[in-house]
């Protein structure tokens, strides 16, 4: 993507534009550096990181910072964390004004509102610096945040959706192996009699997966499917006009219709982790992030493996946390060296950042001791080697916002999986324009 040379003239385009993107933010950190590249003697260069993290994520993270301030002599780093639905709001309107963080914390989704803009720093010379090496990474999940062969980001994780079961249900069911893994035959055919099969053991009030008839569930779930198919994935043609609707999309659609109105994924599912942690469900498909709740729950035995494969290859939905250099007018070499430092530090240190969930974007650490530890995450960690993103649109939010619309009508039973896409084929282009 072409880069638009004038970070002024990038941030003046960008107030026009702020209502047009949501989710954390707060103000600069203070600084001790002298003002020309370097620190007084025996002072640390202060940096302020901006994240959006609450709940479990939010205290992981908070720990990982602690530990980088005990074990750093040189570097302070100061943590604004904001609330999720307003982040990206206050993010670009303290870009906009140069009153921007040292570092923060950028989903990949949300990158093609930053790059091409202007609005955050490539980092390819300032890696050699701190001794970044690009080549650690896994080359999937870093594939998300490079643009014309610029790296704009340090990737921190990747949280895909993957497939939580209820061993007891599936045992009963007959579809429990004796390593502890579900079995089902890879086929769309082979998974709905999988699911057949919990239905008919289990009590009536469970369900055989769990989803939500409202929200972005299906969406994500469809995605992976979607992208198994040989030849699926497309959303947009070369000239940015819509292409959802074609037969592969049709294909997987049909077949998460298909689980709605069997009667497999129960109507009127609000809150699917809940009916999940009380074992009122036997298979939900929902993010990495829920991993660190359900191990919490007492009696609830459970596994989790990536997304079931039903078509050609591997392939789920997934986002990641990425640390970006947001620009200011002038920059502060001291705190972009600092910031950066403190970007690998958490990313080498990603077995920290496991714990909620997540799977590390760095290779080595999913080989170490510490992660091969913790239980579960082992057994989804490939899923970061076929995780898909979303399309690098700069109204991809808004787009993905207004096809959920279209899918909560089919979960409804209002409309069928063709009517859906055509419908949403119709609306992404109202959305871009085109």
């Amino acid at each position: 993507m072409r880069q638009r040379p004038k970070f002024k003239m990038a941030a003046l385009l960008l107030t026009t534009m702020l209502g047009l993107s949501a989710c954390a933010a707060g103000g600069p950190g203070t600084t001790t550096n002298t003002g020309d590249g370097g620190t007084a003697a025996g002072e640390k260069t202060t940096i302020s990181f901006w994240t959006p993290f609450s709940g479990g994520d939010g205290e992981f993270m908070t720990a990982m910072i602690d530990k980088f301030n005990q074990e750093n002599s040189e570097i302070r780093v100061e943590q604004l964390a904001n609330k999720a639905e307003d982040y990206y709001t206050k993010l670009q309107t303290a870009i906009a004004s140069d009153q921007a963080p040292d570092l923060t914390v950028l989903h990949s989704a949300r990158m093609p509102q930053f790059v091409p803009a202007g609005f955050v720093t490539p980092l390819d010379e300032l890696a050699s610096e701190v001794q970044l090496d690009w080549g650690e990474f896994n080359p999937t999940i870093l594939d998300s945040t490079v643009y014309d062969e610029k790296h704009y980001s340090v990737p921190l994780d990747t949280h895909a959706i993957v497939m939580y079961y209820n061993k007891d249900y599936l045992k009963d069911a007959g579809v429990l192996g004796d390593d502890g893994n579900p079995i089902y035959d890879k086929s769309p055919e082979g998974f709905t009699e999988f699911l057949n099969k919990i239905k008919a053991a289990a009590p009536k009030d469970v369900a055989p997966l769990a989803q939500p008839s409202v929200r972005i569930d299906s969406y994500w779930m469809f995605w992976g499917f979607y992208n198994q198919l040989k030849d699926g994935g497309k959303f947009y043609d070369e000239s940015g006009k819509a292409e959802l609707n074609n037969p592969q999309a049709l294909q997987a659609l049909e077949y998460v219709d298909s689980l709605y109105t069997s009667g497999l994924i129960p109507p009127k599912i609000d809150d699917a982790v809940k009916l999940f942690q009380d074992k009122r469900a036997a298979v939900l498909i929902t993010g990495v992030w829920s991993t660190g709740s359900f191990e919490n729950i007492d009696g609830l035995d459970f596994g989790v493996v990536p997304m079931p494969q039903i078509y050609d290859q591997p392939a789920t939905w997934g986002d990641s946390h990425t640390l970006a250099l947001p620009k200011h007018g002038k920059e502060d070499p001291a705190k972009q060296k600092a910031a950066l430092t403190f970007a690998k530090w958490l990313a080498d240190n990603g077995e920290m950042w496991a714990k909620a969930g997540h799977i590390p974007s760095v290779t080595k650490v999913l080989d170490s001791q510490a992660f091969k530890d913790m239980p579960y995450r082992s057994d989804y960690a490939e899923s970061a080697n076929f995780v898909k993103y979303w399309p690098r649109n700069d109204k991809q939010g808004q787009v993905n916002d207004n096809v959920v619309k279209e899918f909560e009508k089919m979960m409804a039973g209002k409309q069928d999986a063709k009517t859906t896409l055509e419908k949403a084929n119709a609306a992404i282009d109202k959305t871009t324009g085109k």
